[in-house]
């Protein structure tokens, strides 16, 4: 049965691969599953037919069969599950790995998440300086503890696994900003995932839809 994801019908990325979909897509490059994406417009977004499949009324959701997810990290939890490749199979380091991809969406997504929030929603509050220098000083202070983490390996845990794909979708999110560099084994960390092939299978799908929707 046909795997379909849904995505943004005009994307508020605007092609760098930072919707959330995109870490789904790669765990389907990955592990060489085929997909089908079904793109939708904010107002669909918000309809009852999504709805009854996202009921907070995000993307992405994913459909296969009988079988309705949503929520990117249960996703993702569940191609790697299912698939060889992107989980272990011994059961402290498949444990581990699992953990990892809840550090990266419960402890390093959210201030990083926020602090583009901020800075698209409140810069022309009075708190946004000050509201921005707290995030930025919790996002410092999560990047060296992984920095530390990490030391000189490739990867968190031995072989790459799904929580090096969701941590590093949730680093790219630094790109271009001045804290990233900061911690030399973390940029290079997240060029090591972008690197690879699976990734750029993915993040060439979605820039195309981008590029296609765009005209």
């Amino acid at each position: 049965m046909t795997i379909t994801i849904t995505a943004f019908e005009h994307s508020p990325d605007r092609g760098r691969g930072l919707a959330r979909d995109m870490r789904v897509r790669w765990a389907l490059e990955e592990v060489g599953q085929p997909y089908d994406v079904r793109l939708l417009s904010f107002k669909a977004m918000k309809e009852p037919a999504h709805l009854a499949l996202q009921p907070f009324g995000q993307i992405p959701t994913y459909e296969e069969a009988d079988l309705v997810l949503f929520e990117s990290g249960a996703i993702v939890l569940h191609i790697a599950e299912r698939n060889a490749g992107l989980l272990p199979q011994a059961g402290a380091t498949r444990a581990r790995a699992i953990a990892w991809m809840f550090a990266a969406l419960n402890t390093m997504e959210p201030p990083i998440f926020d602090r583009d929030m901020v800075r698209i929603l409140e810069r022309s509050e009075p708190w946004y300086q000050t509201r921005l220098a707290a995030l930025e000083k919790t996002i410092r202070m999560r990047l060296s503890s992984l920095s530390n983490r990490l030391g000189d390996g490739e990867w968190l845990d031995g072989p790459f696994s799904a929580g090096d794909l969701l941590m590093v979708t949730v680093l790219r999110r630094l790109h271009g900003v001045a804290i990233l560099p900061e911690f030399p084994n973390l940029a290079n960390y997240v060029l090591r995932g972008e690197a690879r092939p699976a990734f750029q299978r993915a993040f060439a799908a979605q820039a195309a839809l981008v590029a296609r929707t765009s005209c």
